[in-house]
Formats: structure tokens, sequence, C-alpha cells
């Protein structure tokens, strides 16, 4: 296969609110909980939000503002520790009152109402650069595919 993987063993599930008018990372949780890494999912709304879209052709991150509410549908994404600190690779779908949608890697939002599920994992899966894509990507190597 194209592909590495490997199992996953979970060592504790969260659920979390993302308190109103708070820039709510999920590095902070992380930090708190002393959680290594994990994957989470979530939704909710925000009132502002800046998401980056990463140029494939430059290997760099364009950042996009967007100063409006917007309904989170959904946010996915996961944690590991870069450079000894909890980091989280967060991506989402974002829809205006019209229904359109907006979409990219996630920097920073404000909450206006959000709700997280988080799976912790008993090992750590520890980011590598990748010089293909340049960017730092879970390694793999050894555990499967």
């Amino acid at each position: 296969t194209d592909m590495q993987y490997r199992t996953v063993e979970s060592t504790q599930e969260y659920v979390a609110r993302l308190e109103h008018g708070c820039d709510s990372r999920a590095e902070e949780f992380a930090t708190a909980e002393d959680i290594d890494s994990a994957f989470f999912v979530g939704l909710g709304a925000v009132r502002d939000a800046t998401v980056y879209y990463y140029d494939q052709d430059e290997c760099t991150y364009q950042s996009v503002q967007f100063d409006e509410p917007l309904e989170v549908t959904p946010v996915v994404g996961n944690i590991s520790k870069l450079e000894g600190e909890p980091s989280a690779h967060t991506h989402t779908a974002l829809s205006r009152r019209d229904g359109t949608t907006l979409a990219g890697h996630l920097d920073k939002a404000t909450t206006f109402a959000g709700e997280l599920y988080l799976t912790a994992f008993k090992k750590e899966l520890a980011p590598e650069y990748n010089p293909k894509t340049e960017l730092d990507l879970w390694s793999l190597d050894g555990e499967g595919g």
C-alpha cells in the first residue's frame, strides 16, 4: 500500500465545551491534561476566523481572515508534540449565513459556542519533517503499511 499506518490505543476520551468569546485552542487543553497525542472533532460557531491555505507550489501558508459570524461544520484535527510543546493540526469547514462554505487549516477563531470530542492516544505520535511536502507529519515508519 502507498500508506503508512499503525494501530493506536486510546487512554482517555474527553468532551469539552468551548467558552464563549475565547480563542479556545486544543493545545491549551492538551497541556492542562498532559496529552502528547490525540485526535479531535468538534462543532459550533465562531465570530471570526483566520484560515490558512497551503500553497503546494511555494510550500508556504497563505493567511485569509474572516471577520464575520460563521458556523463550524465541523472542525477536525490532531495533537502531537512539536519542539516539546503540544501542537494542533486543525482543519475546518465554516459556513456563512447564505450557506456558502469556507474551508482550510484553522489558525485561530473567536468562539461563539462550541463542543469538542477528543481521544488521547497511549503512545506518542511524533511529527517529522517531510521533505516532499515541507510539512511536519506524523512519523509512522516501522509500524505497518
